[in-house]
């Protein structure tokens, strides 16, 4: 399957929106009246505030997720040198065909062509197993001393990362 890795633009923000919110929801990973789910449909501000990117195949939109650095204001965990990616989705109708792995192996080419970028970083909850095996297959090691818990919630966050 050919897949284009590209930087959204507003004309792809109802897709990105789209992707996000079924992939998570179709995950279970919140209801569909959780507060993050805003945050998650939020595209423009995320746009105005990281990168948003996409992933396209026969010119469908089928993935999409956020990148963003030490310091910006979508960063969770990303030190110096770093780049974090965050609400990796693949369209729940596209799921199951490799899409995520193609777009992390996409996130870490990328990467590896960014002035000053080491390493590259992620957030991710203890449940979503399949995603740790995902980072797992693409080098991503746990990095326990920098798990952290959402602010003001009982919700241990798993930090992994790979060393570029």
């Amino acid at each position: 399957m050919n897949v284009a890795f590209r930087r959204a633009t507003p004309s792809d923000f109802p897709d990105v929106r789209r992707i996000t919110r079924d992939a998570y929801l179709k995950a279970g990973h919140f209801a569909a009246d959780h507060p993050y789910m805003g945050v998650l449909e939020d595209v423009e501000h995320r746009a105005d505030h990281a990168q948003v990117w996409l992933a396209e195949t026969g010119g469908c939109a089928v993935a999409a997720v956020t990148l963003t650095f030490a310091g910006q204001p979508y960063s969770e965990i990303a030190q110096e040198g770093e780049l974090e990616f965050r609400m990796l989705a693949v369209d729940p109708s596209c799921q199951g065909a490799g899409l995520g792995g193609t777009v992390v192996r996409a996130i870490v080419e990328h990467a590896r062509q960014l002035p000053g970028i080491g390493a590259i970083s992620i957030t991710s909850a203890p449940f979503m197993e399949r995603a740790h095996a995902l980072y797992r297959s693409l080098g991503f090691r746990r990095a326990p001393d920098r798990d952290w818990y959402v602010p003001g919630e009982d919700v241990l966050l798993w930090v992994f990362t790979l060393k570029l």
